[in-house]
């Protein structure tokens, strides 16, 4: 096959390392959305638990984004990734099945809900970070916001699967029971990643430790450029506001409104079905208005479709909140994937791992805390007074990314930042990948 024959193909069909990443990549958020449907369920449902804990128990997996982002991300640049992702997808895989397990013994407890999803969630800290700071090897500089663009698309109809089929099991099997679904997708992460061939260079031990060095330079390099910033502060906002709103919709679907599981999952399911579309045509879009102008605006039409969760009543009146949701997970699904893009184009190889970890450690750390303020709210506030609440901060995203250093951007991809001279994490060869 001549190179222009293979240069038309596919991304996921041409490159077989991006086609393992991307297969681990959507195969763990499916499983992750079902969980996502199944452990406030099993909560409010089977354990009659409060909703503190209901809210709270949401942000629980991103907990360790907030507590160990750093260090795990000094830790991934000095280590090969793959074996990183293995031991992480096989640890996950263990502490999962614990959850059926503890229900089919009549021994389960709300406590063994947060502590399995705070465990599973810090795999999955060591997982995500070495798996993103792999697709700059699998792809070339010009297909990452392709390569980006397929990856949160599946992802996005992944958990768009994912919560609906979480919702439906959850009525038919239980919700407990649901959760063999993520272990079985997380063994297809495993299986795939294990077939991953990007060249890497070999560990050697550190002469001396340095981890706390490591995580500084990568919290700096965070905070280092104007553009850096905005993409950090913007992101934080949201998740904030946005994860309110999110970690309290399981109170209001099933205890407020009255409606099913089922109901719960396809509802949030929506958003996926946006996201997917967003993913799978942010490329053109981006070419057509500039990666810069989607990232400033993409957001207000995100902040707006959550405004459609006030408006939910029982039965039809659902409606509001599924073509709302759909246009959320539409506009985020392209924020994402282009300050994603961003972020890996400008930084350094042996930074992806800090930089990805000192990001998410203030972004995702924002749904940490963002479950337990939506806990302490919707005590205080009632649920819709909590959401509320959680819609002014996530409005304050779009303002930021409108009107501050980024206005009047085009296109994210010419503003390259000068490089800020760091050497390679402690333990990493300097010799190329």
């Amino acid at each position: 096959m001549s190179r222009i024959q293979a240069k038309s193909q596919p991304l996921v069909v041409r490159n077989a390392n991006f086609r393992a990443l991307w297969i681990s990549s959507t195969a763990g958020i499916l499983g992750t959305s079902v969980a996502a449907v199944a452990l406030p369920l099993i909560a409010a449902v089977e354990l009659g638990a409060s909703d503190f804990a209901v809210a709270a128990l949401s942000g629980m997996g991103f907990l360790p984004w907030l507590f160990f982002g750093l260090p795990i991300g000094a830790l991934v640049d000095r280590y090969r990734r793959k074996p990183v992702i293995i031991t992480a997808l096989s640890v996950r895989i263990l502490v999962l099945l614990s959850l059926p397990a503890a229900f089919w013994l009549d021994r389960l407890s709300v406590l063994q809900l947060f502590i399995v999803s705070f465990l599973s969630g810090l795999a999955a800290v060591f997982s995500m970070l070495a798996e993103s700071a792999l697709v700059p090897r699998a792809v070339t500089r010009g297909e990452l916001i392709q390569g980006n663009g397929l990856m949160t698309g599946s992802a996005a109809s992944a958990d768009a699967v994912g919560r609906g089929l979480g919702g439906w099991l959850t009525g038919s099997l239980g919700a407990s029971n649901s959760l063999l679904v993520q272990v079985a997708a997380s063994a297809l992460s495993l299986g795939s990643v294990a077939r991953l061939k990007v060249q890497e260079a070999k560990a050697t031990p550190p002469a001396r430790p340095r981890i706390f060095r490591d995580m500084g330079e990568g919290l700096r390099y965070s905070f280092s450029t104007a553009p850096l910033r905005a993409l950090l502060l913007t992101g934080a906002l949201w998740n904030l506001g946005g994860a309110i709103l999110v970690s309290l919709l399981v109170i209001l679907v099933v205890r407020s409104l009255g409606e099913s599981g089922a109901m719960l999952g396809f509802l949030t399911a929506s958003t996926a079905v946006g996201g997917t579309l967003g993913g799978l045509t942010v490329r053109r879009v981006a070419q057509r208005w500039g990666s810069g102008t989607v990232w400033r605006f993409s957001l207000l039409p995100a902040a707006l479709g959550y405004s459609s969760l006030l408006l939910m009543t029982p039965g039809w009146g659902m409606v509001p909140g599924f073509v709302g949701l759909f246009v959320a997970g539409y506009a985020i699904s392209m924020n994402v994937v282009v300050s994603t893009s961003f972020r890996q184009r400008v930084c350094p190889p042996g930074m992806l791992g800090r930089l990805g970890s000192a990001s998410r450690m203030v972004t995702w750390g924002m749904l940490a805390i963002a479950g337990v303020i939506a806990g302490l709210l919707v005590d205080a506030v009632g649920v819709r007074g909590a959401m509320a609440a959680g819609l002014a901060v996530a409005f304050l995203a779009p303002a930021v990314a409108a009107f501050g250093p980024l206005r009047g951007i085009r296109a994210l991809e010419d503003l390259e930042p000068e490089r800020v001279d760091v050497p390679p994490a402690a333990g990493q060869q300097a010799r190329s990948m």
